[in-house]
């Protein structure tokens, strides 16, 4: 039982009780933290620009700086679209486990991460639908179970949250502190690095104690579906940045054309290895992927 491997692992727990602390210490009310102006500027990034899915490209060479800048407000409200999207997910998820067998320790932190994790989809979409208009819809797929147990479900949610929290992490801790950038931007983006941190930390060692569970019974080919499984989620999740929608709404013509020269440049899997290098790194030690 997965209750069995968490009971015996006392660093787990200490870390559990650390991380409920901070998250009362540090909590606070999203709907007065934030000044919402009525307009953002429209002749400044709205997205670093290193983070960009045209940075380091041929493509970049030939925009103008207000055509680039103007790709950054697109893909910037397509990257808080990302965030509301995946919190979605990720809140049925631990939803569906919270005070289920096998989860009665995590499930003091998961009532945490649910009240966190709701704030910060409020506040992504107020930003969309203020400044953008919409929220961007996502493509369909990436998160197809590998078809093993309900062990290997449970574990493979809990690593899809936190390599998708490790994703917007990579953007947040970037943009929080980048000072191109309107301060209302910064504000989000420093906030939900706050409280992802915690998470992650929360995430590393959960998805962990389910794989050591999990190893004890399964079979090499599930271990090796797992990996492969890892490993396509990881790009699926990358690839969610490149959406043609945005390079139409930024006045580039040809989106769908756009997006593949941009899946195909050698800067697009220099970036992904860039934002997932830490999470590869810790996805490798554990043995999730091989």
């Amino acid at each position: 039982m997965v209750s069995d491997v968490i009971d015996r692992n006392s660093r787990f727990q200490e870390i559990m009780d650390r991380l409920t602390a901070k998250s009362i210490d540090d909590y606070y009310n999203p709907y007065r933290l934030f000044a919402w102006p009525d307009r953002l500027p429209e002749d400044i990034w709205w997205m670093s620009p290193e983070l960009t899915t045209t940075h380091g490209t041929e493509l970049a060479e030939t925009l103008s700086p207000e055509q680039l800048r103007t790709l950054s407000r697109y893909e910037s409200i397509n990257f808080y679209s990302l965030n509301v999207h995946g919190i979605r997910e990720l809140l049925t998820e631990v939803v569906n486990r919270i005070h289920t067998a096998g989860f009665e320790k995590p499930s003091e932190f998961f009532h945490h991460f649910i009240g966190e994790e709701n704030e910060h989809m409020w506040f992504f979409a107020e930003f969309c639908l203020r400044y953008g208009g919409k929220i961007y819809r996502q493509p369909a797929g990436g998160a197809e179970a590998v078809g093993h147990s309900a062990k290997t479900e449970s574990l493979l949610v809990f690593a899809r949250i936190l390599i998708f929290e490790e994703l917007v992490d990579h953007f947040n801790s970037t943009m929080a502190t980048d000072e191109r950038l309107h301060e209302t931007i910064r504000a989000i983006n420093r906030i939900h690095h706050q409280d992802e941190s915690r998470h992650i930390a929360f995430g590393r060692e959960l998805v962990d104690l389910l794989y050591q569970d999990l190893k004890q019974t399964a079979s090499e080919q599930e271990l090796n579906d797992i990996s492969t499984y890892l490993r396509r989620y990881l790009t699926h999740s990358f690839d969610s940045l490149y959406h043609p929608q945005v390079y139409r709404d930024a006045g580039l013509d040809k989106p769908h054309e756009l997006r593949r020269l941009l899946m195909e440049s050698p800067a697009r899997a220099e970036a992904e290895r860039r934002t997932f290098r830490k999470t590869t790194r810790y996805l490798e030690r554990t043995g999730l992927i091989r």
